[in-house]
């Protein structure tokens, strides 16, 4: 029988991470910025199930933040069962029925924990009544889905949740073939400046050796670098197993299906049908219509693996304006360099932004000598805070466009190029030298311009007011004729 593969799930500060760390005996919270996991990571634990033999599960600790929603999605595909961690001192939240929804879609079975019950607040009965105003129904509580009270702080109950898990495994009968050669996903991937190419993947059947070679689509790598999930160095992994290889010859797509060989060719000859293109690192359409009419924000984004970048991908792509947006004109996994600050051209409307990764120190001095800035976060919801408050300074304000009086033109005196002068009268409010205008005809506006000067009784006028005649000087492409009217404007402008 297959250890089973449990990706555990539910909502920021629900306690994920502090359950995860009490069943494998280490800290993962206090190494990640701001105490919430921000990409997918792969455990290996051993339980002793009811008849004292050790038991192996993997976990899959997914981002509980909104952002994450691809990470979750992926480490469901990956899966043979969901934990979804529910606080009884919080209750059900969005994030809770997005994770219960995308567990559920794949027909993924579900043990939902009821964490926090060590807290003077929890409710356990009102958890279970709010998980079933969403159609959660535990068992007992009109429904057949197995759960677990749980303190993630204290322990209690997580042995009872282990146990769920082995029986949940048998009944489900999953099933591997150590003879076979390994197959299974990508989780992660990202380039390490000193190491190279690596990626974090789950074995979810056969056998994985050193001295064979790996082909994620159009990645390959030798498996002379084998780690656990603790960075132990191995020889040799089975089916549910997480390990890290290091040494891919590209950035291979998350969530990508992986195939051993025996050796490498036979990797290279699989990995040649597929496209050579880095799937990472990508230029973004120039959109050069829609430019002109938005301020357009270009960044340069680089993360510490590839799965970060998606998740910052989709928060960008949700800060906008009518009037303004960013534009990702290049990404990639790995420490900002050199190559990162010249691929901007200039400093205006664009930056470099970097999640959890450093700028090298040639790539900080060409920056300041080129002023180009460089961003670095290490916590989403402030990269997101930031992003918010930079586009709300750079969005141009609005101008509402009014009209200060209208003119009938009686006359067309001369007109060299783009300059006419015309004799007119006003018919209503004010018309102002150096304002623009629209030109109307037949009740439809044709063209537009702008005064260059006004002229009553050949002395020269800022204003001409309501029933008065005037003679202007206009610009415009269009030749104007005796009939048409002009609208003067204010707050607009004619290029």
């Amino acid at each position: 029988m297959r250890p089973p593969i449990v990706v555990v799930m539910g909502h920021i500060d629900h306690g994920k991470s502090t359950l995860l760390d009490y069943i494998r005996k280490t800290n993962v919270v206090e190494h990640e910025a701001g105490g919430i996991t921000q990409r997918i990571s792969a455990y290996e634990v051993t339980h002793k199930d009811e008849h004292g033999a050790d038991r192996k599960i993997t976990f899959l600790d997914t981002p509980g933040h909104e952002a994450f929603s691809g990470m979750r999605e992926r480490g469901v595909e990956i899966a043979d069962i969901a934990i979804l961690v529910v606080s009884a001192e919080d209750g059900v939240k969005p994030q809770t029925i997005e994770a219960w929804k995308t567990a559920t879609a794949d027909g993924l079975p579900v043990i939902v924990a009821i964490n926090k019950i060590d807290k003077e607040a929890a409710d356990i009965e009102r958890t279970k009544m709010q998980l079933a105003e969403n159609e959660i129904y535990l068992e007992g509580y009109g429904g057949k889905i197995p759960f677990a009270p749980v303190s993630a702080r204290t322990g209690a109950g997580v042995d009872e949740l282990l146990t769920l898990i082995n029986i949940m495994a048998e009944l489900e009968g999953f099933a591997g073939d150590p003879g076979a050669n390994a197959s299974g996903a990508v989780i992660e991937a990202n380039l390490d400046p000193r190491r190279g190419i690596e990626a974090t993947l789950v074995i979810k059947n056969g056998t994985l050796r050193k001295g064979m070679a790996v082909a994620a689509e159009g990645a390959v790598c030798p498996t002379k670098i084998m780690e656990n999930f603790l960075g132990d160095m191995i020889k040799e992994a089975t089916f549910s197993s997480p390990i890290r290889l290091v040494g891919f010859d590209k950035v291979p797509r998350v969530g990508a299906e992986f195939r051993s060989f025996e050796n490498k060719d036979e990797a290279l000859e699989f990995a040649a049908g597929f496209a050579s293109g880095q799937n990472i690192a990508s230029a973004a359409d120039s959109g050069t219509a829609e430019a002109q009419e938005k301020n357009v924000i270009s960044i340069i984004l680089k993360a510490d693996v590839a799965g970060m970048l998606e998740a910052i991908e989709k928060e960008i792509d949700k800060i906008k304006t009518d009037r303004a947006e960013y534009r990702i004109i290049q990404k990639g996994a790995g420490p900002i360099g050199e190559a990162d600050v010249k691929a901007l051209s200039s400093p205006d409307n664009s930056f470099i932004l970097g999640f959890a990764v450093k700028a090298d120190r040639n790539a900080v001095d060409l920056a300041e000598k080129r002023g180009i800035q460089i961003v670095l976060f290490d916590i989403i919801y402030k990269m997101t805070d930031w992003l918010k408050e930079e586009l709300d300074k750079r969005t141009p304000p609005t101008t509402e466009v009014q009209t200060t009086g209208r003119a009938k033109i009686l006359k067309s005196f001369s007109r060299v190029k783009d300059r006419q002068v015309l004799g007119g009268k006003v018919t209503e409010g004010v018309i102002n030298s150096g304002a623009p205008v629209k030109i109307i005809r037949r009740e439809s506006e044709i063209a537009q311009g702008k005064i260059a000067g006004l002229q009553k009784n050949k002395d020269k006028v800022s204003t001409a007011e309501e029933g008065t005649e005037f003679g202007m000087m206009l610009e415009s492409r269009t030749e104007v004729m005796p009939g048409d009217t002009i609208e003067c404007l204010s707050g607009g402008r004619y290029e």
